[in-house]
């Protein structure tokens, strides 16, 4: 704050104590206070116009009016003895200058703060003219950047006029307003997955070469294309040939241009806008295929790249949609730029067009057929790739992928393989069906069986007994008929000693015994006496009487 603007309050309380003393006090002691009181007056104004306080928030800025030369045409800033604004400033505090009230128009100014995250563009209003061609004064030496900042030595060191190659990173700063205009900028902010290429306009180094030659490095097979691109060396004019990494930069964009270029690989689609005829075929319950036509609008996806390719194979247009994965290697960031001028670009003057024309060359290439889309798609999408790889390397461009999606097949052509299919899978669902009857009979049968187990244990049981009991009377038989073979053998013998009749009686006798030793009943007593004579058996036969058991056995057949 300027103290000599009290001087008015001043004067008007001294005329006021000097009229009161003039009333009271003799002549003579008066005069003396008079005297000694316009003393002390001239030394006060002397004083008060001879110093000036600065707040500490603010910069003393000095415009000399009287008592000093003029400025030469073009001249902003007064050198030492010339009237204008001075190049020396005021920092906070007290400052004791001769006459500064009355020979200089005192002025404040704020200090400049340039926030973080932004930088302060300067433009001076005098120094040096620039040179032909220099768009920016020249860039402040690092080791004298502080002392750029004093008008004065900026002024006797070379500074130049215009706007500054140098900028203001964020702090405070204490600089004269009247030589530099200050504007805040953002930093440039280069993301992690991009990276910044630079068009410089300025130039800061010296002997920079032409124009760069790109040659792409021809041990690939899939390149061998050589390309001339503005590309020069950083610090150059022109694109830098190495880009800026990912980080924060305060960089002039009046000098220095930067183009943001996403590195990681993204995804562009090719689909939709189209009409798709689609046949709808069913089956009713006898078996009869029955077919139902439409038609649908294909709109194009939401963040699709461009609408879909349509290919030409054997006359029919077929809609095809495309995805295409591309990335932009980081070196190869500067020749983007260079070539095409960014991303967009490059999608719009490179890949599209030549994705489009690539795809239907190859897909629609003499002998292709339709269903070629469908049954030889993985060979396709290679050709399509290798070619297209070519075209993106051009401009620096990786194309990593193409895949084709479901192409629109005409409905015509489908039809006929449809309900083949459809036919085929009958068939299938037909002997299915049969196969599952046949299976269903057969558990039927097994769960009839397994409820029947018992009596077919019992009859399997019962087939054995007969079968044993079979063996059992063959046996049995064939033993019977060696017994009676024994016993012919034995009769024989038996007529041969006793007779034929002796022998038959014999027997008879045995077979009544034998009768009347299991049956007692049929024994009787006889009523008869007899008395036989000689060797036979009447003694025997009158035993027993006339027993019914004998005379049965005694009858002969008739």
């Amino acid at each position: 704050m300027i103290l000599y603007t009290l001087s008015p309050i001043f004067f008007f309380a001294a005329a006021l104590i000097l009229h009161i003393l003039a009333k009271t006090l003799p002549q003579g002691l008066l005069l003396r206070i008079a005297s000694w009181f316009s003393w002390m007056l001239s030394v006060f104004l002397l004083i008060s116009t001879s110093f000036v306080i600065v707040d500490q928030e603010s910069v003393g800025h000095l415009k000399r009016i009287y008592f000093a030369d003029d400025l030469k045409p073009g001249q902003i800033i007064a050198k030492r003895n010339q009237k204008g604004p001075q190049a020396v400033i005021l920092g906070p505090g007290f400052h004791f200058i001769p006459f500064v009230n009355l020979l200089y128009k005192v002025e404040e100014f704020g200090i400049i703060d340039i926030p973080d995250g932004t930088y302060g563009h300067l433009l001076a209003k005098d120094g040096a003219p620039l040179e032909n061609q220099q768009y920016m004064a020249r860039k402040w030496p690092d080791d004298t950047f502080d002392q750029m900042l004093d008008a004065e030595y900026f002024l006797k060191n070379g500074g130049q006029k215009g706007p500054q190659l140098s900028v203001l990173k964020p702090g405070s700063y204490r600089i004269n307003r009247y030589l530099f205009d200050v504007d805040i900028y953002k930093a440039l902010n280069v993301q992690a997955g991009e990276v910044a290429v630079i068009k410089s306009n300025v130039e800061e180094i010296e002997n920079c070469p032409d124009q760069k030659k790109l040659t792409l490095d021809s041990s690939d097979k899939k390149q061998g294309t050589e390309l001339s691109l503005p590309v020069v060396p950083v610090g150059c004019v022109g694109v830098w040939d190495m880009p800026l990494l990912p980080g924060r930069y305060y960089l002039n964009t009046e000098a220095y241009m930067p183009t943001l270029i996403q590195t990681r690989a993204q995804t562009w689609v090719y689909g939709g806008d189209y009409e798709k005829r689609l046949i709808n075929l069913t089956v009713d319950e006898s078996g009869k295929i029955n077919q139902e036509v439409w038609t649908k609008q294909i709109e194009m996806p939401r963040g699709a790249t461009d609408k879909a390719v349509i290919v030409m194979v054997e006359g029919w247009r077929v809609p095809l949609d495309i995805r295409a994965v591309v990335q932009i290697e980081p070196q190869n960031a500067p020749r983007v730029v260079a070539s095409v001028g960014g991303l967009q670009e490059v999608e719009d003057r490179i890949v599209t067009p030549a994705l489009r024309s690539i795809v239907r060359n190859i897909a629609g290439a003499p002998g292709r057929q339709v269903l070629d889309l469908i049954n030889h798609r993985d060979t396709l999408e290679t050709l399509v790739e290798e070619a297209i790889f070519l075209e993106g390397q051009k401009a620096g461009v990786t194309i990593k992928e193409i895949r084709f999606g479901d192409p629109v097949i005409p409905a015509a052509l489908l039809v006929a393989r449809q309900r083949q299919q459809l036919a085929d899978q009958l068939d299938v669902t037909y002997e299915r069906e049969r196969i599952a009857q046949e299976k269903r009979i057969n558990v039927e049968k097994s769960r009839a069986t397994a409820d029947q187990q018992t009596e077919l244990v019992r009859a399997q049981i019962a087939v054995q007994i007969a079968e044993q009991q079979k063996l059992q009377a063959k046996l049995q038989g064939e033993g019977e008929k060696l017994r009676l073979q024994e016993i012919a053998r034995g009769q024989l013998a038996q007529v041969e000693v006793l007779g034929q009749e002796s022998a038959f009686q014999l027997a008879e006798l045995e077979k009544v015994l034998k009768a009347a030793t299991t049956n007692a009943n049929i024994v009787k007593v006889p009523s008869i006496y007899v008395q036989g004579q000689g060797g036979g058996f009447e003694g025997a036969a009158a035993v027993l009487g006339a027993s019914s058991l004998v005379q049965a056995i005694s009858k002969k057949p008739q």
